[in-house]
Protein backbone atom coordinates (compact mmCIF):
# COMPACT_ATOMS: atom_id res chain seq x y z
CA UNK A 1 0.00 0.00 0.00
CA UNK A 2 1.54 3.50 -1.03
CA UNK A 3 1.99 6.52 1.44
CA UNK A 4 -1.32 8.69 0.69
CA UNK A 5 -3.24 5.35 0.75
CA UNK A 6 -2.39 4.41 4.12
CA UNK A 7 -2.33 7.87 5.32
CA UNK A 8 -6.26 7.63 4.11
CA UNK A 9 -6.44 4.84 5.50
CA UNK A 10 -5.55 5.27 9.16
CA UNK A 11 -7.63 8.87 9.19
CA UNK A 12 -10.71 6.38 8.18
CA UNK A 13 -9.75 4.00 11.18
CA UNK A 14 -9.09 7.25 13.76
CA UNK A 15 -12.64 8.49 12.55
CA UNK A 16 -14.40 4.80 12.87
CA UNK A 17 -13.48 5.12 16.27
CA UNK A 18 -16.32 8.11 17.18
CA UNK A 19 -18.60 5.97 15.27
CA UNK A 20 -21.09 3.49 16.59
CA UNK A 21 -22.74 1.40 14.18
CA UNK A 22 -23.45 -1.79 13.48
CA UNK A 23 -23.86 -3.58 9.83
CA UNK A 24 -25.80 -6.31 8.37
CA UNK A 25 -24.39 -7.95 5.22
CA UNK A 26 -26.37 -9.80 2.86
CA UNK A 27 -29.42 -9.94 3.89
CA UNK A 28 -31.58 -12.24 1.69
CA UNK A 29 -34.74 -9.62 0.97
CA UNK A 30 -34.68 -7.20 -1.35
CA UNK A 31 -33.54 -4.11 -0.93
CA UNK A 32 -37.47 -1.83 -1.53
CA UNK A 33 -38.70 -4.34 1.46
CA UNK A 34 -35.70 -3.36 3.91
CA UNK A 35 -36.17 0.29 3.41
CA UNK A 36 -39.87 0.92 4.11
CA UNK A 37 -38.64 -0.65 7.38
CA UNK A 38 -35.33 1.30 7.75
CA UNK A 39 -37.67 4.70 7.07
CA UNK A 40 -39.85 3.54 9.66
CA UNK A 41 -37.29 4.49 12.44
CA UNK A 42 -34.44 6.87 10.93
CA UNK A 43 -34.18 9.72 13.16
CA UNK A 44 -35.86 7.85 16.22
CA UNK A 45 -34.99 7.53 19.41
CA UNK A 46 -33.58 3.96 19.67
CA UNK A 47 -35.37 2.19 22.32
CA UNK A 48 -38.86 3.69 20.59
CA UNK A 49 -37.68 2.13 17.15
CA UNK A 50 -36.97 -1.16 19.03
CA UNK A 51 -40.74 -0.76 20.21
CA UNK A 52 -41.70 -0.03 16.73
CA UNK A 53 -40.16 -2.55 15.34
CA UNK A 54 -41.18 -5.06 17.77
CA UNK A 55 -44.89 -4.35 16.70
CA UNK A 56 -44.38 -4.27 12.74
CA UNK A 57 -45.38 -7.07 11.28
CA UNK A 58 -42.93 -6.72 8.27
CA UNK A 59 -40.32 -9.90 8.12
CA UNK A 60 -37.43 -7.93 7.46
CA UNK A 61 -38.36 -5.75 10.98
CA UNK A 62 -36.94 -8.63 13.32
CA UNK A 63 -33.48 -7.96 11.40
CA UNK A 64 -33.49 -4.46 11.41
CA UNK A 65 -34.20 -5.06 15.44
CA UNK A 66 -31.57 -7.22 16.01
CA UNK A 67 -29.10 -5.07 14.01
CA UNK A 68 -29.98 -1.76 16.41
CA UNK A 69 -29.72 -3.85 19.32
CA UNK A 70 -26.14 -4.66 18.14
CA UNK A 71 -25.27 -1.20 17.67
CA UNK A 72 -26.27 0.17 21.18
CA UNK A 73 -24.68 -2.56 22.68
CA UNK A 74 -21.34 -1.51 20.45
CA UNK A 75 -22.38 2.00 22.02
CA UNK A 76 -22.58 0.84 25.16
CA UNK A 77 -19.03 -1.05 24.87
CA UNK A 78 -17.27 1.95 23.17
CA UNK A 79 -18.61 4.62 25.20
CA UNK A 80 -18.46 2.20 28.65
CA UNK A 81 -21.88 3.85 29.31
CA UNK A 82 -25.08 1.81 29.95
CA UNK A 83 -27.55 3.53 27.12
CA UNK A 84 -30.59 5.40 28.98
CA UNK A 85 -34.32 6.03 27.26
CA UNK A 86 -34.45 8.87 25.22
CA UNK A 87 -30.52 9.13 25.02
CA UNK A 88 -30.18 7.21 21.98
CA UNK A 89 -31.03 8.23 18.66
CA UNK A 90 -30.96 6.43 14.96
CA UNK A 91 -28.75 8.85 13.47
CA UNK A 92 -28.57 7.36 10.12
CA UNK A 93 -29.74 4.04 8.18
CA UNK A 94 -28.35 3.28 5.17
CA UNK A 95 -29.78 -0.10 2.49
CA UNK A 96 -27.91 -0.91 -0.29
CA UNK A 97 -28.09 -3.21 -3.20
CA UNK A 98 -26.06 -6.22 -2.44
CA UNK A 99 -24.98 -9.86 -4.76
CA UNK A 100 -28.14 -10.52 -6.80
CA UNK A 101 -28.78 -14.64 -7.40
CA UNK A 102 -30.31 -14.74 -11.01
CA UNK A 103 -32.10 -17.57 -12.08
CA UNK A 104 -34.25 -19.43 -14.72
CA UNK A 105 -37.92 -20.23 -14.41
CA UNK A 106 -39.76 -22.14 -17.22
CA UNK A 107 -42.33 -20.52 -18.92
CA UNK A 108 -44.75 -21.76 -22.02
CA UNK A 109 -43.15 -22.42 -25.59
CA UNK A 110 -39.70 -23.15 -24.72
CA UNK A 111 -39.49 -19.99 -23.37
CA UNK A 112 -37.89 -18.98 -19.84
CA UNK A 113 -38.37 -16.24 -17.35
CA UNK A 114 -35.69 -14.77 -15.25
CA UNK A 115 -35.78 -14.59 -11.70
CA UNK A 116 -34.25 -12.31 -9.62
CA UNK A 117 -33.27 -13.01 -6.03
CA UNK A 118 -32.21 -9.77 -4.56
CA UNK A 119 -30.13 -9.04 -1.50
CA UNK A 120 -28.84 -6.03 0.50
CA UNK A 121 -26.66 -4.94 2.87
CA UNK A 122 -27.87 -2.75 6.00
CA UNK A 123 -25.63 -0.34 7.92
CA UNK A 124 -27.09 1.14 11.10
CA UNK A 125 -25.57 4.34 13.43
CA UNK A 126 -26.56 5.45 16.71
CA UNK A 127 -25.65 8.56 18.90
CA UNK A 128 -26.47 10.72 21.01
CA UNK A 129 -28.41 13.77 20.84
CA UNK A 130 -25.92 16.08 21.40
CA UNK A 131 -23.33 14.72 18.96
CA UNK A 132 -25.90 14.52 16.08
CA UNK A 133 -26.17 18.54 16.78
CA UNK A 134 -22.25 19.01 16.73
Amino acid sequence: MGKRKHIVAEARKEDRQTQYFAKLNNVPTSPRKMRLVADMIRGMEAFRALGVLKYSNKEAAARVGKLLKSAIANWEQKTGRQAANGELYVTWVSVDSATMLKRMRPAPQGRGYRVRKRSNHVTLFVDTKDEIQN
